[in-house]
């Protein structure tokens, strides 16, 4: 199912930078009992990629309610929103008139164990770099072709999230989510400075690490610090928080601090439903 500029459509046309060029953001939302969860959240952060970006930022409050209506009555679902800079002509330079081009998707949820938000996931490091653009460094833009490399490095169910490296050897993110370590009560996350995406709920952590006093540093962070760390999780806008319960062949507990951040995070899922 897909609403484009508010109409529904099966089809883009080919002659959107969006296609053509990567040129957009998109978002990507949990839907539980027909409501789009942290959706303010979202906005904000597409609202800010837009900024960057130097795309218009389509009305927040017409993308929420567009959100909303296309959401209403899915149990479960995903729900993808694209803002791209809309159609021009072939070249790299921007139309002298930009109509952004806005399009919903709606996905099933996937079908993912449920255990995995308990007992946690199988990950490992991935062959594949993530390219250094302090330009792009925390968008969520629509290039995304070294994700689709390295998610292709795995095709079996043996592990669930692989983490992706930067060109100066520093672990930045997973192929879909973002990564925390915990290391003697202190919370550690990797500094989106040079690449990877500064996903919404790695925003909430931190956030509740602040507000519960729980030290939190953003930092560079080498593979051997991961290794060496007493906990390992990862979070993104549909799984939410996993546990890393194994990583390049190595145990990890699911920890207190993990669990306390999972269980927190459960609650204002909750808050969003009420």
């Amino acid at each position: 199912m897909f609403l484009l500029n508010g109409e529904p459509a099966h089809c883009i046309d080919p002659a959107d930078r969006g296609l053509q060029y990567g040129d957009g953001l998109f978002e990507t939302l949990e839907v539980r009992q027909g409501r789009p969860l942290f959706l303010d959240r979202h906005l904000r952060r597409l609202a800010s990629g837009c900024r960057r970006l130097m795309i218009p930022m389509p009305d927040a409050g017409l993308l929420e309610a567009e959100a909303l209506s296309f959401a209403a009555g899915r149990e479960a679902a995903v729900l993808k929103l694209i803002v791209t800079r809309g159609c021009g002509g072939r070249g790299y330079r921007q139309p002298d008139v930009i109509q952004p081009t806005r399009l919903f998707s709606l996905h099933p949820y996937p079908d993912y164990p449920a255990h995995y938000q308990t007992d946690g996931i199988v990950a490992d490091f991935c062959r594949q770099r993530l390219s250094s653009n302090a330009t792009l460094a925390g968008i969520k833009h629509l290039n995304r072709l070294e994700q689709v490399l390295a998610r292709a490095e795995w095709s079996d169910d043996s592990r669930q999230e692989g983490l992706m490296l930067d060109v100066q050897n520093y672990v930045v993110e997973g192929t879909m989510s973002n990564l925390f370590i915990v290391k003697s009560g202190v919370l550690l996350t990797p500094a989106l400075t040079d690449c990877g995406v500064a996903g919404i709920v790695r925003e909430w952590s931190l956030a509740f690490a602040a507000a519960e006093g729980l030290p939190s540093v953003e930092a560079a962070i080498t593979v051997d610090q991961v290794l060496a760390a007493d906990e390992v999780f990862v979070t993104n806008s549909v799984i939410g928080i996993w546990p890393v319960r194994r990583l390049a062949g190595q145990d990890f507990p699911v920890g207190q601090v993990t669990q306390r951040i999972c269980a927190a995070y459960r609650l204002a899922k909750q808050r969003e439903l009420s």
